[in-house]
This record gives C-alpha cells, sequence and structure tokens, in this order.
C-alpha cells in the first residue's frame, strides 16, 4: 500500500508547486486567452502531442467541438492524430514530420497550435511549432522538466516542474480542463 500513498502524495507535491508559482496562473490566463481570441476572430485550435501527450491532446479537442459543463455551440479544433495522414508522413518524410505537415497544410495565421510535450525537446513538435511560427500561429506549450528547447520557442510556456512523466501529464490535464473552462466563459458566459 506505500506505493499508493507515496503517488497520491507526490501529485499533491507536484500540483502544490505548480500552483505556488504565481507566474504560472498568470500564463493558464494567457492561454485562455489566446485561444479564445482566436475562436472570436475564426480561427481554429491544433494540438499535438505523442503518446500520453497525444491523447491529451484529443481530449482538448473532444471537449471543444463537444462540450464541457453545458450544452453550446461546437469550437472548430482538431487533434492532430490522423492514422492514415501519421503513417503517410511517417513512411515518406519521416516521424519527425507527422504533426509539422499536418500544420503546414491547415494551419493558418490567426489559429493557435496547443504543443504538448513533456520533456520540451520531442522534434516532432518542435518541428509543428517551427511551422506554425512560420505561419503566423500562436503556440500554447504545455512542458515538463525544465521546459526544453520547446520553452523559448512557444508564446505561452506552460512547465511543469517535475521529472516525472506521469506527475506532469497529471498536471497537463489540469490545465486542459482550466483552458476549456475559461474558454466557454468568455465565448459562452450565459452558461456561468
Amino acid at each position: 500500500m506505500n506505493y499508493i500513498q507515496s503517488s497520491l502524495l507526490e501529485a499533491q507535491k507536484t500540483l502544490n508547486t505548480f500552483i505556488e508559482d504565481p507566474k504560472n496562473v498568470a500564463l493558464i490566463d494567457q492561454a485562455v486567452n489566446t485561444f479564445a481570441g482566436s475562436f472570436k476572430n475564426n480561427g481554429r485550435v491544433f494540438s499535438c502531442g505523442n503518446g500520453g501527450s497525444m491523447c491529451d491532446s484529443l481530449h482538448f479537442a473532444e471537449e471543444l467541438t463537444g462540450r464541457y459543463r453545458k450544452n453550446r455551440a461546437p469550437l472548430p479544433a482538431t487533434g492532430i492524430s490522423e492514422a492514415g495522414h501519421i503513417t503517410c508522413i511517417a513512411n515518406d518524410f519521416g516521424f519527425e514530420y507527422i504533426f509539422s505537415r499536418f500544420v503546414e497544410a491547415w494551419g493558418q495565421k490567426g489559429d493557435v497550435l496547443l504543443a504538448i510535450s513533456t520533456s520540451g525537446n520531442s522534434a516532432n513538435v518542435i518541428k509543428a511549432v517551427e511551422v506554425a511560427k512560420a505561419k503566423g500561429m500562436k503556440v500554447v506549450g504545455l512542458l515538463g522538466k525544465d521546459g526544453g528547447k520547446l520553452k523559448m520557442m512557444v508564446d505561452v510556456p506552460l512547465i511543469i516542474d517535475s521529472p516525472i512523466t506521469d506527475r506532469i501529464q497529471e498536471v497537463h490535464i489540469k490545465c486542459i480542463h482550466i483552458f476549456i473552462e475559461g474558454i466557454e466563459r468568455q465565448l459562452f458566459p450565459e452558461n456561468y
């Protein structure tokens, strides 16, 4: 049973460390304003990540196209995950291009990319950010450890200061839920 309590306490410590840094609250607010501002101007949101971070990117997108707590109009969001696209690009160009080619095809100035990387150094996420920035898109980063290379590349770097991937992902999903609630509060205030 010790590992269970240890895991819960570790999660609590990681979240408390994140909460105790006031810049993180300001960065979440900045991220919410970035997403909502794009939607208000007919922009779209794309999201990407690998493994569990891909699952988080999909969770973010489906909450936007679906709903969070109350019914409302869907918002244009896509988690980059289509198997045909990924296997085609990985086979023909290389795995590091699976997200960037999608952003190159669909992204436009005024859109936003949510880039998720627990290390901050995922090569395919870095390439997607490079393409997004070249297109005039804003980029919100959900990062971990020390933020890696991505911390200097994204517009809004939310860094979970932990060496443990699952602890980082647990705070990432909390941030994602706050993003969605904040977006809904701005775009659908009648629901709150």
